[in-house]
């Protein structure tokens, strides 16, 4: 049953009507937190060209001076060239400083690329890393009641599909050894604020933090968090309120971490961000699945099996959310 103050449910109910005040709570949130609470003197975001870490310097750009912000792109081996184009657009329109560490170095070093492909060529024979391209997908649907299975897709250069299941080992092995990418970059980015007595701004939202979709002491680990409450669709609305670079919003969200392009949803969610972010909110705010089917055209079942897996995920990922125990 609703109760009298809940809305009924619909596919608008996240939809942000007092955008300007939201923002402008956000900005002086983040001020306050970081020049009051941490006593730093300005902000420091990574910015990969995609939607999330663009809405964080755009709402850093606005709560303090822009000369008090720096961007820094952390591209490696494996990123996309297009990542570092649209942060430069980024920083241009925001008129931030910003400047390029390119991370490739340090990931040869910690083994990174080598204990990764290890484990490709476990499962896959005949995987060749010089010229061949491989990723992670979730393959099975995610309106069924089971666990996520991870399958590794090895793509040739004359266009053959590989695709098998990961064996937990491999699997583990693969992501550890891809984790090196987000911790590498969150040491850089640490470097530079300390070297300018500034805060890094995290750029994770809701589902990253809440569904465990981010490394923990890696894109996990930041002074502030201001997007860390917002829905993907949210933190769209935000983006086109705040001028980001259309290209960005126009982007497909990817992990832009392994040689074959890959999307969040492969990856992780399992579906859009626009059907998620509805089913969730459904979810956290105790609407039956028998309302949230009806809207979103999908059977009560869907939606209670689309609930557990959002329970069985969030609680398997507590860890991640955890402060070290004393």
């Amino acid at each position: 049953m609703k109760t009298k103050d809940k809305k009924p449910f619909s596919k608008n109910i996240l939809y942000i009507e007092n955008i300007e005040e939201v923002c402008n709570e956000i900005i002086e949130k983040l001020k306050n937190d970081v020049t009051r609470k941490l006593q730093r003197k300005g902000a420091i975001v990574g910015i990969s060209g995609g939607i999330d870490s663009s809405v964080v310097m755009a709402l850093a750009a606005k709560a303090f001076e822009s000369k008090r912000v720096t961007g820094i792109m952390l591209p490696e081996q494996d990123s996309s060239g297009d990542s570092e184009v649209l942060a430069r657009d980024l920083a241009d329109k925001f008129n931030v400083e910003s400047f390029v560490e390119n991370i490739t170095g340090a990931l040869d070093g910690f083994g990174c690329y080598q204990r990764r492909d290890e484990a490709i060529a476990r499962v896959i024979k005949d995987f060749d890393p010089k010229v061949d391209k491989a990723k992670i997908e979730i393959k099975q649907d995610i309106n069924q009641n089971m666990p996520a299975i991870s399958s590794i897709t090895v793509i040739k250069p004359n266009g053959k599909i590989e695709s098998k299941v990961l064996p937990l080992k491999e699997y583990l092995q693969i992501v550890a050894s891809t984790n090196f990418k987000q911790r590498s970059r969150m040491t850089m980015l640490y470097y530079h604020a300390e070297r300018l007595h500034y805060a890094v701004i995290g750029t994770p939202n809701k589902h990253e933090v809440e569904q465990g979709f981010f490394v923990k002491y890696g894109d996990g680990g930041a002074d502030v968090m201001p997007i860390g409450h917002l829905y993907k669709t949210q933190v769209y609305q935000l983006a086109e309120y705040l001028g980001v670079p259309q290209e960005i919003i126009d982007r497909t969200p990817t992990t832009d971490t392994y040689t074959a392009e890959q999307t969040q949803e492969d990856f992780f969610y399992q579906m859009p961000f626009e059907t998620m972010d509805l089913i969730w909110y459904g979810w956290e705010n105790g609407y039956s699945a028998n309302e949230v089917g009806k809207v979103m055209g999908k059977t009560t079942e869907e939606i209670e099996n689309n609930y557990k897996n959002f329970g069985r995920k969030k609680k398997t990922t507590e860890y991640l959310r955890m402060k070290p125990i004393f």
